[in-house]
């Protein structure tokens, strides 16, 4: 095997490896927002729920003439 084919296999192996980091990255960057954004979400998912059980939910009567 020649020189020039050794560097050349290296270069390409360097080449795949520097742009499939890019994609894990951004794989791992992703799943970071999304946990974010759900933890954020919890309190109101919470306080929506407090306040459905403490508002009233008696329909008024309609009044008879």
């Amino acid at each position: 095997m020649s020189v020039f084919s050794k560097t050349m296999r290296v270069g390409l192996l360097a080449a795949c490896a520097v742009s499939l980091s890019g994609c894990v990255v951004g794989t791992v960057v992703g799943a970071a927002v999304d946990v974010g954004v759900e933890v954020v979400k919890v309190p109101f998912k919470v306080g929506k729920g407090i306040y459905d059980v403490v508002k009233d939910d008696e329909t008024p009567e309609p009044k008879k003439e």
